[in-house]
């Protein structure tokens, strides 16, 4: 199957009530916006139990269709079982081109897996706890505490990391980001070798083509996971990069380049 291109993808939103929050919904929805159009919306669960009642105010708002599914035996998981079998018809349907999987269940893995090997991109969404071989099954992982968190270091004019404001006169100034960033040597290590992957014969690698090929050795590599908005803001206060912007000829647009000082 041809697949489209970024915002292009036709994307199915499978979510699993019980193993993530319901208060970032709107936030989960503007990220998946970012990668493609959501043509299937779903959402698993026992919805007669009282520890889903949450989601129940949030369904009608983002055109999200609830699937009951009964949980007839005790330690089993139902929910689990209705979505893989859904994700299943859905990629036989062949009218998506990916899916959102949205849960911190490992229980997903070979799921993941099973679409990516039928060439369907992958998009997982869940907590931090998520276990690791769930994460490294998807194209891409985010974090669902990222989406509300904002950015702790922005950038200024100058360049440099903004200094935050502090909430009063009295309040200590916070300690700067940078230097547990500079200390971070396997964060250094996998951009530094993934420059070398893809850089010209003079060092200089392309931000953009840095990025994909960080996220493919990295699935849930994402600057906003170290408090920065955009990845060239990541590496700026790393200090241990150059930058160089590039005029493309086209208006204002710059393309930004990056190499190991």
């Amino acid at each position: 199957m041809v697949m489209n291109n970024n915002n292009d993808l036709r994307l199915a939103v499978l979510i699993d009530a019980d193993n993530v929050p319901y208060a970032s919904v709107k936030e989960m929805f503007e990220e998946i916006a970012k990668y493609g159009t959501p043509t299937f919306k779903r959402i698993y669960a026992d919805w007669t139990k009282p520890t889903v009642s949450g989601w129940k105010g949030v369904l009608l708002e983002n055109a999200i269709t609830p699937i009951q599914q009964y949980s007839y035996t005790t330690g089993k998981n139902a929910t689990d079982s209705a979505m893989i079998i859904d994700a299943m018809d859905i990629l036989y349907s062949g009218k998506v081109d990916g899916f959102c999987i949205v849960s911190s269940d490992s229980d997903f893995t070979r799921l993941a897996t099973r679409l990516r090997e039928a060439g369907m991109k992958v998009f997982g969404f869940g907590e931090k706890k998520t276990p690791k071989p769930f994460i490294s099954a998807c194209d891409k992982f985010i974090y669902i505490e990222i989406l509300t968190a904002e950015p702790e270091v922005e950038e200024s004019e100058t360049g440099k990391p903004a200094a935050a404001k502090p909430s009063s006169q009295h309040q200590t100034k916070p300690a700067p980001k940078q230097p547990i960033l500079k200390a971070d040597k396997k964060l250094i290590k996998l951009i530094s070798d993934s420059i070398e992957d893809i850089a010209d014969e003079n060092g200089w690698a392309f931000l953009g083509d840095l990025g994909n090929i960080l996220i493919k050795k990295m699935p849930n590599f994402d600057s906003r996971n170290y408090g920065f908005g955009k990845l060239v803001q990541l590496i700026k206060n790393m200090n241990v990069f150059e930058i160089d912007q590039r005029e493309t000829g086209k208006g204002n647009i710059k393309h930004v380049y990056v190499k190991r000082k």
